[in-house]
């Protein structure tokens, strides 16, 4: 069926990465375990249809769901997907989140892409009535939290190792999408993307803030088969991506089905110093300015897939959140939903997850205890008023639902 319907949404916080602890012990961060999700599931999807919200960013724990080639458990996944069409809430499908299973290794690994394909297409064969997908969430993030700065799952340095991370996982990104369509051929990706910008302090440090803010744009290149500046494209060869891998990307892209999904956080914006040293600038230029460059870039529909900020500033944040999404889309730019993510406190992302800590971090709608927070009530109120409005709005585009 075809729906304009403008998309409120939230999610379940579901990062899994690999970390190194201080005794030298790796340890899977699971943020569903942390917050108790495991156990709370149907309370959790009961808070979503109290909120009055229909689309929730969610999926499997990916890294304990794929066993081995062509071996899953589903068991989790068949209760929980189930019950959310029980529920009619449709969820945006969050394939892989930050981790891969231990017997894959890591993002190094260039098997993972097919491995990772032959997932998605079985997930879409149980559950072929879905339609909105996100393949890999976040590619830039995790590629530079894992293989640049060393924090997640291969934990190296190195640009190559970097550039070698970024192939691998925008590949897996594409495979999945291809064998997704080949089961559901109206299949949607909502590609959910960090939104970033680097502001240069002084004059000395503009070429490596320009160097860093086409850098940025790499993962939605390769994903959308984008022609790169010359820059770009002779960063990635000097890293290990050879022109037949490039080129691979330019023949198999299917932007056509693709919404382009920001994330915006106040992390997002960087200050780079002229010694090659960044550090956080809170926000400077905010949502509107940055998701302007990326339309203009990319020209696709747009969804504000992830934001919130710590307690007690959350209520404010998300009038100025909205307020610059609202005024994208008045100024014509195709906005189809926003996301307060995620419906519970998430735990430890206050270090981004490098610490097992236990430190609950109050994101949520809800907090760990299940009661609402004021954030949830202004959102709850804010979609209530706001989604008939909406609804009414067309550009003149049409998705299917």
């Amino acid at each position: 069926m075809v729906s304009n319907a403008f998309m409120f949404a939230t999610g379940i916080e579901n990062s899994y990465p690999n970390i190194i602890l201080p005794d030298g012990n790796r340890k899977r961060i699971d943020e569903m375990e942390k917050t108790g999700h495991y156990d709370h599931w149907e309370t959790d999807f009961g808070l979503v249809q109290e909120m009055g919200i229909q689309y929730l960013r969610y999926g499997p724990p990916y890294y304990k769901t794929h066993l081995a080639p062509g071996k899953y458990d589903w068991a989790f996944t068949d209760l929980t997907f189930n019950r959310l069409k029980e529920l009619d809430i449709v969820p945006l499908v969050d394939l892989c989140h930050f981790g891969i299973p231990d017997w894959m290794g890591d993002f190094q690994n260039p098997a993972f892409p097919v491995y990772f394909a032959e997932y998605a297409g079985s997930f879409a064969k149980r559950f072929p009535y879905l339609k909105y997908y996100t393949p890999v969430n976040e590619i830039f993030i995790a590629a530079m939290f894992s293989a640049q700065y060393g924090w997640w799952n291969e934990c190296l340095q190195s640009d190559k190792t970097f550039v070698t991370a970024l192939k691998n996982i925008c590949k897996a990104n594409v495979l999945a999408m291809h064998a997704i369509l080949a089961v559901q051929p109206e299949a949607c990706f909502i590609q959910s993307e960090s939104s970033e910008y680097f502001h240069a302090i002084e004059p000395e440090a503009l070429p490596l803030a320009r160097f860093l803010n086409q850098k940025r744009f790499l993962s939605l290149d390769l994903t959308y088969g984008y022609p790169i500046q010359v820059a770009m494209y002779e960063y990635l060869q000097e890293n290990g991506m050879t022109k037949p891998e490039y080129q691979w990307f330019v023949d198999h892209q299917v932007k056509a089905r693709c919404i382009m999904g920001n994330d915006y956080y106040v992390t997002n914006e960087h200050l780079v110093h002229p010694d090659g040293s960044t550090q956080a600038s809170g926000e400077i230029f905010g949502y509107y300015v940055i998701t302007q460059q990326y339309y203009k870039r990319y020209k696709l529909p747009i969804m504000h897939t992830e934001t919130n900020i710590r307690m007690p500033a959350c209520s404010e944040w998300l009038i100025k959140q909205w307020a610059n999404l609202h005024r994208l889309k008045q100024d014509g730019v195709p906005i189809i939903g926003f996301t307060w993510y995620s419906l519970l406190h998430q735990v430890d992302w206050d270090s981004a997850l490098r610490h097992d800590s236990g430190n609950i971090n109050e994101l949520g709608l809800y907090d760990l205890n299940r009661g609402i927070m004021p954030v949830g009530k202004d959102y709850k109120n804010l979609i209530k008023k706001w989604q008939p409005i909406l609804n009414e709005e067309d550009f003149g585009m049409h998705f299917n639902a």
